[in-house]
């Protein structure tokens, strides 16, 4: 079932459930004659999309607004923070093509600090799928729940069978070994499970961990990586300031535990545009790039 279908499904059992959208139809085109006056498209005006998001959700709705991620969360944020966080609304906003998914956008398109906005504003939801599936399965915890919520919109086939029920703040732990633990979340985690392939081909034996929700995250699924591996490695399209990395580091303050992290993400600069397997060629992030990085982090943490 598809991100629309699934939708449009639970807004047949929930007349609370409002689709609204700023000229981002693209994942949801089927819905306008599907919901009729409860699909809202409010134009270019994503600031408008919230206000009215935040109004509907006071008057007892269930908001579900779509953006471009870097214009949802970058125009919109004082609206977000304001109208919506600080009242505490069930407004569930969707980004559509975070991160690298953006690939042949410029910098003006590039939601790279989507995370760290969003998880800043207190009480709201920061959710990452892995996959199409994934977000398909966690859409009706999302709704329910009364928090706001950021989803990090991903429809991209699955490249692992997952093995856990969605639920908010429990991590998904697809591989257990002793060696790396790694660490990510979103679309990246079909990298990441390549990059174990290659690993463990190497005999380095691999922990993959899909995190799924960054706010709440799973604390003990990071403590217990940083616990058990020789090195934990955070993978993440975004920038280095308040992403997974900022996140485990605060994790691991918070809980007095030492490791050796090395964090694979974009630092503080935008990727070059192009489609999406030359982005991640180019700036480092297939699964054969990903393997190759951290074995040169392991050959250099044993010469020391």
């Amino acid at each position: 079932m598809s991100y629309g279908e699934a939708l449009q499904a639970l807004a047949v059992r929930r007349d609370d459930l409002i689709v609204m959208t700023a000229e981002n139809r693209a994942p949801i085109r089927s819905l306008p004659s599907a919901l009729g006056p409860r699909f809202v498209d409010v134009g270019i005006c994503e600031q408008t999309l919230i206000g009215a998001a935040a109004g509907l959700a006071l008057r007892g709705r269930t908001p579900v607004a779509h953006a471009l991620a870097a214009f949802l969360t970058l125009r919109a944020f004082e609206f977000i923070r304001t109208d919506v966080g600080i009242a505490h609304l069930p407004v569930k906003l969707v980004g559509y093509v975070p991160g690298f998914l953006s690939e042949a956008n410029g910098p003006t398109h590039q939601a790279l600090e989507d995370v760290a906005l969003m998880r800043g504003i207190p009480g709201m939801r920061v959710v990452c799928p892995a996959d199409e599936a994934e977000l398909v399965a966690a859409l009706p915890a999302i709704l329910d729940d009364p928090a706001p919520c950021y989803v990090r919109y991903n429809a991209i086939p699955p490249a692992v069978r997952h093995r856990e029920p969605f639920a908010f703040g429990k991590a998904e732990v697809l591989a257990d070994g002793d060696g790396v633990a790694l660490l990510t979340y979103g679309f990246l985690l079909r990298e990441a499970e390549a990059a174990r392939v290659r690993l463990e081909e190497h005999g380095v034996p691999v922990r993959l961990v899909n995190l799924r929700t960054l706010a709440p995250v799973d604390e003990e699924a990071i403590v217990e990586s940083v616990r058990k591996a020789r090195l934990t490695v955070t993978i993440e399209d975004h920038f280095g300031t308040g992403g997974l990395a900022s996140i485990v580091a605060e994790v691991l303050l918070r809980h007095g535990v030492m490791g050796a992290v090395h964090a694979i993400h974009l630092g503080q600069r935008w990727f070059k545009p192009a489609l999406l397997p030359d982005v991640l060629a180019h700036e480092g992030f297939t699964g054969s790039r990903l393997a190759a990085r951290i074995l040169a982090q392991l050959r250099e943490d044993n010469h020391q």
